[in-house]
């Protein structure tokens, strides 16, 4: 079963994942986040940093009421963070509160930290070891398996304080449930990997929402006792402080952090380290830094002071099982993806636009930490070309230039000052601009007239297509003034419409004049027609005067 899984309506492809990602074991497909489970290393720090809890830690809650309906006695084991993370409660009010939710008792997981403490201790003065690294972090196990396997030797080879104590529950009650709980997502993983110890595992945040989802509140109710040192366990250095003695023959240090953890591991790797013994936890603070913990509740300091109260000045007696009953066997854990050769990395840098090494950038906005990183992932299959955020800023401005430079229109991108922000090579035209710079930076009442700017900033609505004359430059252009209130940015859009207008213009005088023509000649037509009619009239008279008097003429004879 996975301990992290991903919710896939809340990714929005941030890559903040990746980038917090001490192991980069995350791949990203069709804008989506997923967890490469053989490489990870359960530290939980993509669950702490997504910003849109994307990232969900496997909840066990129902699992372990079905333990509580079976009829077998449930024991809690409750890591030594608690009181960090439940100010103002001791281990008795822990223990009655979880009664309540059906547990049959409740313990200390630092009962199991002491039994590992001591462990420690005989293994540091009998072995003579060169490096002993603690193995109670399952994360720095997980890390040194999958990417340190040369480092093993050097891993204790003991339980953890949470198997340990599991482990004395069930000897001393054999029919006994086992229920870790604390503020790590890699003890789930460490339950399910390690068998018949822990039976599951509930993270602080689990049980607070059970709890409150049964009305059941924590008393505020704090006890003491001074045979309880384990107890300064999840603090960084926690180990090393429980210790009884040093022995001369060893430097003691603490580490946390897997960045730290990492760096430490390569130094011993190449030989630059011997006769340590090194207490690595992959939370920074330890467990108190656990990715519960720093999700929700985090506060170092107040949480450090929580602990350190809490623990008593001597070991809790404990029954110490023999030393191969607390052995624990590691191995590495194989990674099944292959590193690309020198050409294939050069190859897909060159996809990316990187063609000399200057052009890597190595800015980490894609999450690894250089762009050959970035090259070996994208090989992989664990990454995409498009999340190099240079590349696609390049990409944009490249192709948004080109549709700037080469469109037939002027444009002119003004602040709300009306300052000139970009000028294009058809608006410097349009104003028999020679360059730029000629006018970048200035009001753009140099060049135009501003009513129609002011008119849109004081409105909000656009102007589109406006014909007005640019006297100045004798021209005519379709005006459309556009402002984005989310970049406060005006946009004007600059159409030349002069060769349009003079030929309109000029249509409009060869109509006036055909019109013009056409009525001086249908007014001499119109002449001619009266003059004829007027001549026809005289001479139709006169005839009619002659035919009268010739048919008087006739008829008197």
């Amino acid at each position: 079963m996975e301990c992290l899984t991903l919710k896939k309506s809340n990714c929005k492809n941030c890559y903040k994942c990746i980038r917090h990602c001490p192991v980069k074991s995350i791949r990203f497909s069709g804008n989506q986040a997923y967890i490469i489970g053989n490489e990870c290393i359960m530290c939980g720090h993509c669950f702490v940093v997504c910003p849109q809890n994307a990232k969900q830690i496997v909840d066990e809650t129902e699992k372990v009421k079905v333990l509580l309906q079976s009829g077998e006695p449930v024991i809690a084991s409750l890591a030594p963070s608690f009181v960090a993370n439940y100010h103002g409660a001791g281990i008795n009010a822990m223990r009655s509160a979880l009664k309540k939710l059906g547990f049959t008792d409740a313990e200390e997981t630092a009962v199991g930290a002491t039994i590992v403490k001591k462990e420690y201790e005989r293994m540091i003065d009998e072995e003579n070891r060169d490096i002993i690294i603690t193995s109670c972090c399952h994360s720095v196990n997980l890390l040194i398996q999958k990417y340190h396997p040369d480092v093993l030797p050097y891993l204790a080879d003991v339980l953890s304080p949470m198997q340990a104590h599991c482990k004395d529950i069930k000897r001393r009650i054999p029919d006994a449930k086992t229920v870790f709980i604390g503020p790590c997502v890699a003890k789930k993983d460490e339950a399910q990997y390690y068998e018949g110890m822990v039976d599951a595992v509930l993270t602080f945040d689990e049980l607070t929402a059970w709890l409150k989802e049964e009305n059941i509140e924590i008393e505020n109710i704090s006890d003491s006792d001074d045979e309880s040192r384990a107890r300064i366990f999840p603090v960084a250095g926690g180990v090393l402080k429980t210790l009884s003695r040093e022995n001369p023959n060893y430097t003691y240090m603490a580490i946390d952090g897997t960045d730290n953890c990492i760096a430490a591991l390569k130094d011993i790797e190449d030989g630059r380290i011997h006769r340590c013994v090194i207490e690595m936890n992959a939370c920074a603070g330890s467990c108190i830094g656990g990715p519960v913990m720093e999700k929700f509740n985090r506060a170092p300091v107040k949480d450090y002071m929580a602990v350190a109260q809490y623990a008593g000045k001597k070991d809790f007696n404990v029954f110490m099982p023999e030393d191969k009953l607390l052995h624990k066997t590691f191995t590495p854990i194989e990674r099944r993806l292959q590193p690309p050769s020198e050409s294939e990395i050069r190859e897909i840098l060159r996809q990316m636009g990187k063609m000399k090494p200057e052009d890597e950038l190595n800015c980490g906005s894609c999450g690894y930490n250089t762009c050959r990183e970035k090259a070996a992932a994208i090989f992989q299959g664990k990454a995409e070309i498009s999340m190099c955020l240079p590349y696609l800023k390049d990409k944009a401005e490249s192709f948004s230039d080109t549709i700037v430079r080469n469109t037939p229109n002027g444009l002119i991108v003004l602040n709300e000052k009306l300052e000139v922000q970009q000028i294009n090579k058809a608006a410097l035209k349009i104003m028999n601009l020679r360059y730029a710079a000629d006018i970048l930076g200035d009001n753009v009442i140099r060049i135009m007239d501003t009513a129609d700017f002011y008119s849109v900033l004081e409105s909000g609505s656009r102007i589109e297509g406006k014909r007005i004359y640019l006297a100045e430059y004798e021209k005519y252009v379709e005006e459309t003034i556009v402002y984005d209130r989310e970049y406060r940015l005006l946009v004007c859009i600059l159409r030349d419409v002069t060769e349009e207008e003079t030929q309109r213009e000029k249509k409009e005088r060869i109509s006036r004049q055909t019109v013009e023509i056409a009525d001086r000649v249908v007014d001499k037509q119109m002449r001619i027609v009266q003059d004829i009619a007027s001549l026809l009239g005289e001479t139709a008279a006169e005839t009619k005067i002659a035919l009268y008097k010739l048919k008087e003429s006739i008829t008197d004879e």
